[in-house]
């Protein structure tokens, strides 16, 4: 079979889920994944015959992405941060608004890190806490940018904790100014707690679950049915539910001159806002991401 016809066919199968452009990176990607093509093979290489024992499974996987099944899960891998994060059905698939998260986060830190370089060994390593880690990708990109940082993420979650933990950058970690974070199972719901008393935290970061029951019906089929709703989803009649349990746990592990920033549900990033200014937070800010659309909120003392 030539590349090219499974390439056409692989489109027209997701058009019902996906804009044409879409289903065809997905499919792309796909064929990058099984078969070790670019994205362009097709077209320069049109008599490109796609290897007997590998059509098996490229219909195996087509089939699961027509069933609705994210392009991330099916080959396990997602990039995030020009990374390449392993994920499961047991972690959100990370998403390119995190990115700005972590790239304005990685700013304070390196400022905290150029203050405090001057003292050579003597220095305090910046340490940041992830609430909610996932697959640990805001945690990893922390560890991995700021160096000598020490980096913590929770989660309550045993499967995502298992993913985070296992994910592999040893060829980063061989420079030995960048460290692996620790993760911790811990009720981010529940007391602060599960962190040595005494630890404090220069940053903390979260993007914890925000989205209202009632947007479901606003929402992917393939979202819905295949990413973990203990990652996505809040009560309609408690929506800031997890944002005061980040501020209870900044309020116990953060420094009285550290930053928190936290990922939002756009239609509610006002009242997000109120909750560390509640907190005791002075200063607060809601930051927009790349759409325009209320995306983050950063608060301090």
């Amino acid at each position: 079979m030539l590349l090219a016809d499974f390439v056409k066919e692989g489109i027209s199968t997701l058009e019902s889920l996906y804009p044409t452009k879409e289903a065809r990176n997905i499919v792309l990607i796909l064929c990058e994944e099984l078969l070790g093509t670019k994205s362009y093979t097709h077209i320069v290489e049109p008599d490109y015959e796609i290897d007997e024992s590998k059509k098996d499974l490229l219909y195996s996987d087509l089939k699961r992405l027509a069933d609705g099944e994210p392009i991330q899960y099916v080959t396990g891998r997602a990039i995030f941060m020009d990374r390449t994060f392993h994920v499961t059905p047991a972690v959100l698939i990370p998403r390119p608004e995190t990115e700005l998260l972590c790239k304005e986060a990685v700013k304070i830190g390196m400022r905290m890190f150029r203050v405090r370089a001057p003292y050579g060994k003597n220095a305090e390593p910046v340490r940041v806490l992830d609430l909610c880690t996932g697959s640990g990708c805001i945690a990893w990109t922390m560890a991995l940018s700021i160096p000598n940082s020490k980096v913590v993420g929770v989660d309550i979650s045993d499967e995502a904790l298992a993913v985070a933990s296992a994910q592999n950058f040893q060829p980063e970690l061989k420079d030995k100014m960048y460290t692996k974070p620790v993760f911790v199972n811990a009720d981010v719901l529940g007391p602060a707690s599960g962190l040595d008393d005494n630890a404090r935290f220069d940053l903390v970061l979260s993007n914890p679950p925000y989205i209202m029951e009632s947007e479901k019906a606003e929402m992917r089929k393939n979202v819905l049915e295949h990413e973990p709703s203990l990652a996505l989803f809040v009560p309609d009649d408690d929506p800031m539910l997890f944002y005061r349990a980040v501020a209870r746990w900044s309020q116990k592990y953060m420094t009285p001159e550290g930053v928190g920033m936290t990922e939002v549900n756009e239609v509610l990033a006002p009242q997000t806002e109120a909750v560390f200014r509640a907190a005791g937070y002075g200063h607060t800010k809601i930051i927009k991401d790349f759409y325009d659309k209320n995306r983050f909120v950063i608060y301090y003392k």
